[in-house]
Parts: C-alpha cells; sequence; structure tokens
C-alpha cells in the first residue's frame, strides 16, 4: 500500500505542476481574480475527472486478464509519463498576463480539463492500470493511490495559486523552475518503470 501511496503522490504532483492548459489558468485566474479564482480553478479535476476514471477504469477492467492488453497500456503510460517529464524540464518561467473580466473561475477550470486529451490519456495508460494492480492488493491499497494522487494534484495547484497571489516573482523564479526539473527526474525514473513493466507483460524481457 505504501508503493501505491508513493506512485499516487508523485504523479499527483508530475499532473499537478506540469505545464498545461489548467496550471496555465489557475495562474492567469490568480492574477485576474485573486487566489479565490485560482483555488476554484485547481478544483476543477474533482468535477471533470470522474467520468473519465470510471470509463477507463471499466474498460481495462473488462480486459484485465489480457496481459497483452495491458503491457501495451504499460508501455502507452510510460510514453505519456516520459512526456510530462520533457515538458517539465522545457517549462519556462511564466509571465503574468493582463486584463480583467468577470470571475467565472471553475467553469473555466472545468471546460480547460475536460477539453484538454491529457486527463483521458493519463487514466486510460497510467491512472487505471495502476489502479487495477492496487485493486489486486485490496481496497486500502486503491484508497491510498487515488486519495495521494488527489491530495497532490489539487494541493500542488491550490499552493501554486497561493504562491502566485503573494508574489507574482514566483513565476520567474529559480525555485519554480529547479521544482519542475527535480519532478522531471522523478517522472522519468517513473517512465522507466512503466516500460519495464509493460515488456515484462508482453513476454519481452
Amino acid at each position: 500500500m505504501i508503493d501505491f501511496l508513493t506512485i499516487g503522490g508523485l504523479l499527483g504532483l508530475g499532473a499537478g505542476l506540469s505545464p498545461g492548459p489548467l496550471l496555465t489558468l489557475v495562474i492567469t485566474e490568480t492574477l485576474r481574480h485573486g487566489v479565490k479564482g485560482g483555488v476554484k480553478v485547481a478544483l476543477a479535476p474533482i468535477v471533470t475527472d470522474l467520468p473519465i476514471i470510471l470509463g477507463a477504469f471499466f474498460l481495462l477492467w473488462r480486459w484485465a486478464d489480457l496481459n497483452g492488453l495491458l503491457g501495451m497500456m504499460s508501455l502507452l503510460g510510460g510514453l505519456f509519463v516520459l512526456y510530462l517529464a520533457v515538458d517539465s524540464f522545457r517549462a519556462p518561467g511564466a509571465a503574468p498576463p493582463a486584463g480583467t473580466g468577470p470571475p467565472r473561475s471553475l467553469l473555466k477550470g472545468v471546460l480547460a480539463n475536460a477539453l484538454n486529451p491529457h486527463p483521458y490519456l493519463f487514466w486510460i495508460t497510467v491512472g487505471a492500470p495502476l489502479m487495477l494492480k492496487a485493486l489486486n492488493l485490496g481496497v486500502p491499497a486503491l484508497i491510498a493511490f487515488l486519495g495521494a494522487f488527489y491530495a497532490c494534484l489539487l494541493g500542488a495547484k491550490i499552493l501554486l495559486a497561493f504562491l502566485v497571489g503573494r508574489s507574482r516573482r514566483f513565476l520567474a523564479g529559480r525555485v519554480y523552475l529547479y521544482t519542475l526539473r527535480g519532478l522531471g527526474l522523478l517522472l522519468g525514473g517513473l517512465a522507466w518503470f512503466l516500460f519495464r513493466d509493460g515488456l515484462k507483460l508482453l513476454g519481452w524481457i
């Protein structure tokens, strides 16, 4: 269970801090409407992810006895996590946007996340297979994985909203960039483990 707690937390941090539409929206809404606006955007995955998770989970649950399918999903998941790792290294500092408007932060966050292919790719290729593995150990392992993932996912974005609200210089600072690069290294290691598991399930190693 501790392993799934760690993996869930790492993936949650990766998803929470990796550059993308939702992270950008957290920043812009915080700058335009304050910390409250950024926090509302950060909470968008709670609204959008449940149908995605259920669909991906039951799709793979139906084929859970086929090692070939799970092996291919693990390899695709490794590619996706590797993509997140590379994005973390390539991320530049962000510049504060200008402009104001009526605060519809939660709606903007929901739309940004629902129309972003990353959550779908993540849950089909990475999240759902890990959920199946966790469930094989029992419901507590599954709860640990999901709990750690969303605690770190939401926590990272909410923390970023507070940091942006307190200091706009944080976005151009070295701490933010070094955090992303360190996270990129960890995600790269996780991608290697997914590749290894995929090759084992396919019987190639």
